[in-house]
């Protein structure tokens, strides 16, 4: 009786959830189709019939919440949400593409395969299986751009109900939504999701710093309301005026947009001063351009209020490669204040908060802004078109092109590009064409010569000047920021290579005699020039790093003991010694040409890797100990963290085990890329083992101030210093200490106490 209950309470709450996801829909402008989005809701329902999610809901659920983010949150029509209710039917039940493709046609079917083929884990367990799918991600956004905003609702119900998962599973989820759905939502114009899902995974992988940032932001709030009305009171008068229909409002900065500046700069809550910024949306007036009307409310701002001039931001006329458009300024506000104000039309902030599905809303007047998305699609296309063969720099190289800044450069003809924040005049060359980028062999930047290396800014005009003779060289790498510059120079360095390795290929075949060489022979050459393999080797030659004998017949007289010594099995061994980082304290055996190891010695490395390694239990908390000065995990160099600090366990190649801070940006990309071998860890009691951490500290300089902020330190403590480094200037001083303490609290309370010094104004725990 209990169950039949159930039972119709779940059928009711699966009704609602559809007329609410109808209601939705009818009150876009989208043409009236609700006959399909019924029958994939329909189809969908039946499918799923008695699966459940992990939190114990009926499965129906999740795919009826994709779409309503879909037509609600991203403003897509019934061929995304029919598709959204359909994503998980190919893959969880016996239904086929061509089942969805029979009754709903090619548009949703297609759609459906695209999202099926990346769903199977974006981020699969081996890594370059995880590259593939986020290259499918890619070819299928590139064919319909609908495939990759769904999976981004996807992602975002999936982050919402996030909490019945496991703690490891949790990061691995964070660190994918972190490392590739956040940039991407962001490259897509969908700030409102962007933002959400930073907030989400914030929110699960520092709980209490999430939970006191919130407190501390709504005990503030009639502080900054106060100021705000301050501000606004005058400037509705004057806006009032003008006969325009607009709204003003606060809007307060994301928790995770607060933590992230204060640990930039290295500062507390109370030092962050924009912690708001105003938003005057207003409607468009017939006849009168938006531009000017955008210009106006500035104009009538800036009478009132003293501008901040370096703080304009005018992506009003050169919109974000996003398509995102608006005013930005900061005033003086009448309490002495620094106030951000962004002015946008009704559509500047529609697309601005759905991204470029608000675009389809208004193409039928603009449609320039979509320029911006089909030439980033293009990009894309390209760097798919040459692909890294390594998997992580292949990710990294896409992810270079999604969170990055704009500037905007001259060609010599006044053609104004878009570049990335940080790009420089080789990258500039590459924008052009890339015959252009790899013949450069220098740049005039405002009719000034400059290396390739030079970092442009907006309104540089550049002229490239090439050489057929100039081919790319590998340090060109370090040259270039965007993606499109870095894939081409990669391409090229490798058809080198090729084309070097044939050409040495071809002197040893002409040394031999047009003879096959036998494996004996080819492992002394490859001995006797240290080379890894037959490509290394075949390159050496090429390049005249090394010079052959004249006569084949010497390669057959060097002796046959290293031979022997060097069995298929033992040189196997070797090379797996070889690719395994050594422990700390074992010395690495150094082997001059010809001389042999002792066979104690190779005795001794083949039973040391011979050895079973004991595998981590991957579900399992692991407790991280230590025991006789011994710790049972590697702390490493990318983020040190301390005891006490947010942390995730990973899990080398070797079964070590590396602890990372949830924040780290190298553990970022392994929670995405190793998802499998996440595991949650425990700190322990530490007495015995020291960590390494770094106080910063600045203040007005006067004499014997270090000695009293070292006697302060010193009270009731015995410390271990590595290192004091302090400079001064013009009366203003800066100090680092490096010390030894055994968890982040003891680092807490050292800062409190220089705190206490007199002439210490800021003091924080920093980066090493």
């Amino acid at each position: 009786m209990i169950d039949e209950e159930k039972l119709i309470d779940e059928d009711q709450m699966i009704e609602n959830e559809f007329q609410a996801l109808l209601n939705d829909y009818l009150n876009s402008n989208h043409r009236r189709k609700v006959d399909v989005i019924t029958r994939a809701f329909n189809m969908a329902k039946e499918a799923h019939k008695g699966a459940r999610r992990r939190s114990g809901e009926p499965y129906i659920m999740h795919p009826l919440a994709v779409a309503r983010i879909v037509s609600k949150e991203i403003g897509l029509g019934s061929t995304s949400i029919s598709a959204s209710l359909l994503h998980d039917v190919v893959e969880d039940t016996e239904y086929t593409v061509e089942d969805i493709r029979a009754l709903f046609g090619d548009k949703i079917a297609s759609i459906v395969d695209g999202l099926t083929k990346i769903s199977s884990g974006m981020f699969g367990e081996n890594v370059s299986a995880q590259a593939e799918n986020f290259r499918k991600l890619l070819l299928t956004m590139s064919d319909d751009i609908r495939v990759i905003l769904i999976k981004i609702a996807d992602r975002l119900h999936n982050m919402r109900t996030l909490s019945s998962m496991s703690s490891t599973k949790q990061y691995k989820i964070t660190g994918e939504t972190l490392y590739i759905y956040a940039p991407l939502a962001h490259r897509l114009g969908l700030f409102a999701i962007k933002t959400e899902l930073e907030e989400l995974c914030f929110k699960y992988e520092h709980p209490d710093t999430y939970a006191e940032l919130t407190r501390k932001i709504k005990e503030t709030a009639p502080e900054r309301n106060k100021i705000y009305e301050n501000f606004a009171v005058p400037v509705v008068e004057s806006l009032d005026k003008m006969n325009i229909e607009y709204e003003m409002r606060a809007r307060v900065k994301s928790v995770y947009s607060i933590w992230n500046k204060m640990q930039k700069k290295g500062i507390d809550f109370s030092e962050v001063y924009d912690l708001f910024a105003v938003r005057i949306v207003f409607e468009m007036t017939p006849g009168i351009d938006e531009k000017k009307q955008c210009w106006d409310i500035y104009s009538a701002i800036t009478d009132i209020y003293k501008l901040r001039p370096d703080r304009i931001r005018d992506w009003v006329s050169h919109p974000k490669a996003n398509g995102y458009q608006a005013l930005h300024l900061t005033v003086m506000g009448p309490d002495g204040k620094w106030i951000e104000i962004q002015i946008r039309s009704r559509r500047m902030d529609d697309i601005a908060e759905k991204g470029f599905a608000a675009h389809w809303k208004y193409k039928e007047d603009r449609i320039e802004e979509d320029n911006e998305l089909d030439k980033w699609l293009k990009t894309i296309q390209e760097i798919l078109s040459n692909p890294n063969p390594n998997a992580i720099d292949f990710l990294d190289t896409v992810k270079m092109n999604l969170f990055s800044s704009e500037i905007f450069v001259f060609t010599p003809k006044g053609e104004i590009k878009t570049l990335p924040q940080g790009a420089t005049a080789l990258d500039f060359a590459y924008s052009i064409h890339t015959r252009i980028g790899d013949h450069c062999l220098g740049a005039k930047v405002n009719h000034t010569l400059v290396p390739l290396s030079q970092k442009l800014r907006s309104g540089d005009q550049i002229e490239i000047l090439t050489s057929q003779s100039v081919n790319p060289q590998p340090e060109w790498i370090n040259f270039v920021t965007t993606a499109k510059a870095r894939t081409k120079i990669e391409a090229s360095l490798r058809r080198q290579r090729r084309r070097i390795a044939d050409k040495g290929k071809n002197i040893l075949v002409e040394l031999f005699e047009q003879e096959v060489i036998d494996n004996t022979t080819f492992n002394k050459i490859l001995h006797m020039y240290k080379a890894e393999n037959k490509e290394d080797l075949y390159y050496m030659i090429g390049n005249n790093d090394i010079i052959l004998p004249a006569d084949k017949k010497a390669f057959i007289k060097i002796k046959d003991e290293p031979e022997k010594k060097d069995n298929l099995f033992v040189r196997y061994v070797k090379q797996a010694m070889s690719a395994i980082k050594k422990p700390a304290g074992e010395q690495k055996v150094k082997k001059k040409e010809g001389e042999e190891l002792t066979e104690e010695r190779e005795e001794l490395n083949l039973t040391s890797i011979l050895q079973p390694i004991s595998k981590i239990d991957r579900k399992a908390v692991y407790n991280l100990k230590e025991t006789n000065y011994k710790k049972n995990f590697i702390v490493p160099s990318c983020c040190n963290p301390l005891p006490g600090d947010d942390v995730f366990g990973f899990v080398t190649e070797k079964e070590e085990l590396e602890v990372h801070k949830r924040s780290c940006q190298t553990g970022l990309k392994l929670k995405s890329s190793f998802g499998d071998r996440i595991v949650d860890v425990a700190w322990g009691d530490y007495r015995q083992y020291s960590f390494l951490a770094s106080i910063v500290f600045t203040g007005i300089d006067r004499v014997g101030i270090l000695s009293s902020i070292l006697a302060k330190l010193a009270e009731d403590a015995v410390l271990n210093i590595q290192s004091v480094n302090v400079s001064s200037n013009d009366g203003i001083f800066e100090g680092v200490f490096n010390i030894h303490v055994h968890s982040a609290e003891e680092v807490n309370q050292l800062c409190a106490k220089i705190a206490k010094v007199n002439g210490v104004t800021t003091v924080h725990r920093s980066n090493l």
